[in-house]
């Protein structure tokens, strides 16, 4: 066993022979109720007896071997079960008997495995609901057994009419088949619940067309494929790994990454995603990412791992579970004692059968899987919308979010900023200005400095460009280096104050430049300026449609930007945010989320790079851009796969459908079992002189776990 199961204080969940049969080498199991429960190979739950299902899902769905043998069990307990209930109407000649050896495949075979987890519950500690059933169904065999084997030890008390004592060998046999019938239900409904990881996984090709050196062509396994390789991709195939396009155009339907319906065009230089199909144009592409590093197998792994956490609304249905079976129990012991000494005749008999029913109708299960089977289904949905959850909490705590911070960089803007504009002072030239800078810009992976080196590729420059011969930077502020023998500085308004440079006439024309929305990078040479680099992040398409639709759901909208002043409020005025913080450092991002925190306020914070780290973690719900760094997308609950804005308001959206459908689940098990106990017990019975047969509240009690189930499906076709 692997180490993440060892560590868990609980008995190894016994297997019936046919789980010890069936169970796959290796692959791990775990409870949707329990997660912290985990163990190779299927089995049964120690704590709520549920069956186990794998950890990790598959393209091919494995056989469900408990489902096949609960089926099995169910046909042949049904069998048995039909002639008992016309007997038990009948008076045949030794009907008791006949009814006896019809009910030993019915109930002692057929309901073998409620029996076995019964009690494995009893031995573990871990009273659910198969301790009450094999309880109320074991206690009604044996009374109906010793009543036709032994009948004179009963008291007059127990005998109805014609002096024979009453058997409820029908009720024994039909609760065992319903319940069976249940549990067939549920797992055919839980099975449904991984539906959306296993449509993801379905995209993934299985072969790669690679194009060897020397130009021939040849299908091979995907597990074969290495970074680097050259790969076609045909009209109509589905694209086989992560990389980038290096010849050919064509359109490619993203919609499995994004929910959303248009094909995005690709160029030489255009990313590509593992799963997401090509459509008109044949494209050859180099790999990038492959195996497990694809983009769609850490949306499958953080899907499965969000499946497996818990929301903090569990604790609610946690604490009711650990004495709701006790408390049952003592309802059934007072029942039955009422019923003996205030019943009418037979007074033992009704004791027994009230009792039975209270045992019968109570069901944990529904209370227990209100919440997970929300949330799984919800995760599911999520990934299909491009709405990555990596933890239950988050899709909780998203629900009462008031204020949404955004980092402006990469997450309003398109991280790609452009070089537009190279300003001049004293007798330095464009061109020079714009080599110094590149030169020392040339191996940092800031945003700002690719855009300088970007440019002077552009207008030719990337031959000229030499090391600088020191390098030192400035975290928030900038770069210094020596260039040629001459001290070069580059950076923002904080380093030249910072290096006590005079900006003269040139303050007036940067703040021209950011009015105009630009970001300005200083340059000095041996502490003099003499230049301005002018650089501009486009605001993506669908921001201002983002952030329309966020300030519609009544949130407060906060920006967030190391930028100067100026710049920052000229794109907050274009997207309309009024609350705007400029010139922040990375360390200063999390300070900002602690104040807003300190007045009330729930707080998500939206970001893409590794400065945002910090502040992602600090947020009560921290949203990274799928198109940003690994480590924003660790530390943040929640990631939008393609980086669009709009996916916040789906991410809402369905948040608050998802709580409001647990809730739902928890108020529908709250109340069945509230007033489904009263009822078995016979509270109607002085007014209405109404009776439940422990029949139909074991028909009440396996539907209502369904019913919880299917309510929780219903996320999966909801429209966000």
């Amino acid at each position: 066993m692997s180490d993440c199961c060892q560590h868990h204080h609980h008995p190894t969940p016994e297997k019936s022979p046919a789980q010890k049969q069936h169970a796959p080498e290796g692959a791990l199991y775990t409870c949707p109720m329990h997660p912290e429960v985990q163990q190779q190979g299927p089995g049964s739950c120690p704590k709520c007896g549920m069956a186990l299902e794998p950890m990790e899902v598959s393209v091919d769905e494995a056989p469900n071997h408990e489902l096949i043998d609960f089926s099995k069990r169910f046909k042949i307990g049904l069998i048995f079960t039909l002639p008992i209930l016309i007997l038990s109407m009948s008076s045949l000649p030794y009907g008791n008997w006949i009814q006896l050896a019809l009910s030993l495949p019915a109930v002692l075979w057929a309901g073998a495995p409620l029996f076995h987890r019964g009690w494995f519950s009893v031995k573990t500690k871990n009273l659910n609901m198969f301790t009450l059933i094999a309880l109320g169904t074991g206690v009604a065999f044996i009374y109906s057994a010793m009543a036709t084997i032994i009948p004179g030890v009963f008291p007059d008390e127990f005998k109805i009419h014609g002096g024979q004592v009453a058997v409820y060998f029908e009720a024994a046999a039909m609760i065992t088949t319903l319940v069976l019938l249940g549990q067939i239900l549920e797992l055919k409904a839980r099975g449904q619940t991984s539906q959306a990881i296993q449509s993801l996984l379905k995209l993934a090709p299985t072969h790669a067309r690679v194009i060897h050196p020397d130009g021939s062509e040849e299908d091979i396994d995907l597990k074969h494929v290495q970074p680097g390789n050259r790969i076609r991709v045909r009209p109509g195939e589905q694209i086989p790994v992560d990389g980038i396009v290096i010849e050919g155009q064509s359109s490619v339907d993203e919609s499995m990454l994004t929910g959303e319906a248009l094909p995005v065009e690709k160029l030489t230089g255009s990313l590509l995603t593992a799963g997401t199909t090509n459509q008109t144009g044949s494209l050859i592409m180099q790999a990038k990412g492959v195996g497990q590093d694809t983009l769609l197998a850490k949306i499958v792994k953080m899907v499965n791992q969000a499946q497996r956490s818990r929301a903090p609304i569990q604790r609610l249905a946690d604490q009711v579970s650990s004495w709701f079976v006790p408390a049952v129990v003592v309802s059934a012991v007072i029942t039955a004692i009422v019923w003996a000494l205030f019943g009418p005749e037979p007074a033992y008999t009704y004791a027994l059968v009230n009792a039975v029913a209270v045992l019968i109708i109570a069901c944990p299960c529904a209370l227990g899987l209100a919440t997970p089977m929300s949330v799984m289904v919800a995760t599911g949905r999520g990934a299909q919308m491009g709405v990555l959850v990596r933890e239950a909490q988050a899709l909780e705590t998203l629900e009462k979010v008031d204020t949404l911070v955004f980092d402006k960089t990469g997450t309003l803007t398109l991280g790609k900023p452009k070089l537009v504009s190279v300003t001049t002072f004293g007798n330095a030239t464009q061109n020079e200005v714009l080599a110094l800078a590149a030169q020392l810009e040339k191996s940092s992976e800031h945003p700002l400095a690719q855009a300088i080196s970007l440019g002077a590729k552009e207008r030719g420059m990337n031959t000229l460009l030499s090391n600088p011969q020191s390098f030192q930077s400035h975290t928030g502020q900038g770069v210094e280096g020596v260039i040629e023998g001459r001290k070069i500085s580059l950076g923002n308004l904080k380093l030249m104050s910072t290096l006590g440079i005079d900006l003269g006439t040139a303050q007036k024309q940067s703040d021209e430049l950011r009015m105009q929305g630009q970001t300005v990078v200083y340059l000095a040479q041996e502490n003099k300026l003499i230049g301005l680099l002018g650089v501009a992040d486009p605001i993506k398409d669908t921001t201002p449609q983002a952030l329309s639709d966020l300030k519609k759901l009544g949130l407060r909208l906060v920006m967030l930007t190391g930028d100067h002043e100026l710049t920052a409020q000229a794109v907050a005025k274009k997207l309309g945010i009024e609350e705007v913080h400029a010139g922040v450092l990375p360390q200063q991002k999390s300070l900002l989320i602690q104040q807003l925190q300190s007045q009330g306020r729930k707080v998500a914070m939206a970001g893409d790079g590794v400065n945002d780290a910090p502040a992602l973690t600090q947020a009560d719900v921290g949203i990274a851009m799928g198109t940003g760094t690994d480590i924003a997308m660790q530390s943040a609950g929640l990631t939008l796969v393609k980086g669009d804005l709009r996916g916040i308001v789906k991410a809402i959206h369905l948040s608050r459908a998802t709580l409001k459908n647990i809730r739902q689940n928890l108020f529908f098990a709250f109340a069945y079992n509230i007033l489904g106990v009263p009822i078995a017990a016979g509270v109607l019975y002085p007014f209405f002189g109404v009776l439940l047969s422990p029949m139909i509240a074991s028909a009440a009690m396996s539907l209502s776990s369904v019913s919880v189930i299917g309510n929780a499906l219903r996320l999966r076709s909801k429209k966000f």
